[in-house]
């Protein structure tokens, strides 16, 4: 079984995520952009049993980052563990988005990434 492995920026929070993601996704939304600093995020999804973490993490609004650097992490909920792509070891982590959410939202200079599923809003 694959085992990934990720962390902050500062290495006081680390992780590993075992197997592959249930789904990944890019998200434009205005609660993504603002947290992230960027014009989107990209994220994937695994099972929540699949995750582990040390280190001290503050969480906002259900989104947890580092309490010493502010790197922005995972969400998580009673099921699953939604990690920052950027946040893992590993890049190229050939792990691709499977649709787009929030697409009304997306900057003009960006184009929809081909043969994905795409969303206005959230993935119904």
């Amino acid at each position: 079984m694959r085992m990934r492995t990720g962390g902050c920026l500062c290495g006081a929070v680390r992780y590993e995520v075992k197997g592959e993601p249930l789904r990944a996704g890019l998200c434009h939304c205005a609660g993504c952009r603002k947290e992230s600093g960027s014009a989107f995020v990209t994220f994937a999804v695994w099972p929540l049993a699949a995750f582990t973490h040390s280190g001290s993490v503050a969480t906002y609004e259900g989104r947890s980052f580092c309490a010493a650097c502010g790197s922005r992490l995972f969400c998580l909920t009673e099921k699953e563990a939604e990690l920052r792509l950027g946040s893992l070891d590993d890049a190229p982590m050939e792990i691709a988005p499977l649709y787009e959410v929030w697409i009304k939202r997306r900057e003009s200079w960006l184009h929809p990434l081909p043969g994905i599923d795409q969303y206005e809003e959230d993935a119904g």
